[in-house]
This record gives C-alpha cells, structure tokens and sequence, in this order.
C-alpha cells in the first residue's frame, strides 16, 4: 500500500484535524484516510456536465417572469 507524507502543514489544522478524528472515533491517521478516499470518490462534475446541467435549468425557467434580484432584497429590507 502506497505512503503519502504531508510536510509543513499549520498546527490549527492539525489540531482539527485531531479533533475531527476524536469525534469521529478515530486516530488522525484513519480520519485523514478517509478525508482522502472520500475526496477521490467525490470528484467534482467535469466542465461539460455542469454546462449541461446548467442548461437544462436555464431551458425550464427561460419562459417565466423572472423578477430582478436586487429588487427582492430591497422590498425585503422596506419590510
């Protein structure tokens, strides 16, 4: 099994990082293995697929009345 070392890290992430692990019953070692196996699985969407997605929402909501932002947090804050 491959071995990772991590250099230089500050003392205020190692501390959470200790802390994370204890509240999750586990030593820094398995709680940063599963930060990183976690992180491997959840890749983030490639490009192409949030253009997609993002069209496909843009398709649904492009034929209603869409109300300007700025002017719902202005009529929030008169309220």
């Amino acid at each position: 099994m491959a071995q990772v070392l991590v250099r230089d890290l500050n003392a205020k992430v190692i501390a959470s990082l200790k802390k994370r692990a204890q509240k999750n019953r586990r030593s820094l070692q398995g709680e940063l293995k599963m930060i990183l196996e976690d992180a491997a699985r959840n890749t983030s969407l490639r490009v192409d697929e949030f253009i997609a997605r993002t069209k496909k929402i843009r398709d649904r909501t492009s034929k209603r009345s869409q109300t300007d932002s700025a002017t719902l947090i202005r009529e929030d804050r008169e309220r």
